[in-house]
């Protein structure tokens, strides 16, 4: 399907491991190709949903077309004029791109929580996912502070521009609101997956909170559980 789409050839940038696809074309404009097979609990229209609904709220990318077929979806998106946080130009400086993912989040999290209308919170989660929930899931520690969550906080869903600075999030399939130790937990895990010897010290310090070692643990677990 992606090649039918585009009129250049389309270069494979990403693959998951449920076998998503994410392709970029030059022609006639740079665009992303986001590609899910059919069953894939990844679910295209919902991120396309979110990401007009950043529209004027925060940086996302803009939606081009959403397709849909018997083999998948299809998400198209235009291309924004930056890097992953995970680009190897950014592993070679973690401390700048660790600062920027901070303060990326940091600022998701400022909107106003009651003029989001999707939500990504416990009990919702353990419903998506109800067999694989631990009992000692099912109950979270109390909510610190409800926000505006990405839902999957981790490093490479984090554009930085030419100057190390936060660009935007992609990705945003789960966005909703939850309490921000949700996001917290999960993106200061991904920075061990991404980067050699990070500051997580950096992060709580650029972000702007002192880590919270319950609520850290428990979003962890939730996090592989669902």
């Amino acid at each position: 399907m992606m090649r039918t789409v585009a009129r250049g050839p389309v270069t494979l940038v990403w693959q998951n491991q449920r076998g998503g696809l994410t392709g970029r074309v030059e022609v006639p404009e740079p665009l992303f190709l986001k590609w899910n097979p059919a069953g894939s609990p990844e679910n295209l229209a919902a991120e396309a949903e979110r990401m007009y609904w950043l529209q004027g709220r925060h940086p996302a990318p803009d939606v081009v077309d959403l397709v849909s077929a018997g083999d998948g979806d299809l998400l198209v998106t235009r291309a924004l004029p930056g890097l992953s946080a995970v680009d190897e130009y950014w592993r070679a400086r973690p401390r700048q791109a660790i600062r920027a993912l901070a303060r990326g989040l940091r600022t998701l999290h400022e909107l106003p929580v009651d003029e989001c209308p999707f939500s990504w919170d416990v009990s919702s989660r353990v419903a998506s996912a109800e067999r694989s929930v631990p009992d000692r899931l099912r109950t979270p520690p109390p909510i610190d502070r409800a926000v505006v969550c990405q839902g999957d906080p981790c490093a490479p869903n984090t554009l930085l521009d030419a100057a190390g600075d936060f660009l935007a999030h992609v990705d945003v399939g789960r966005l909703g609101v939850a309490d921000r130790w949700a996001d917290l937990a999960v993106i200061t895990m991904s920075l061990g997956w991404n980067y050699a010897d990070p500051d997580e010290e950096l992060f709580w310090e650029a972000y702007g909170v002192s880590p919270d070692t319950e609520r850290i643990d428990y979003y962890r677990a939730l996090s592989e559980a669902t």
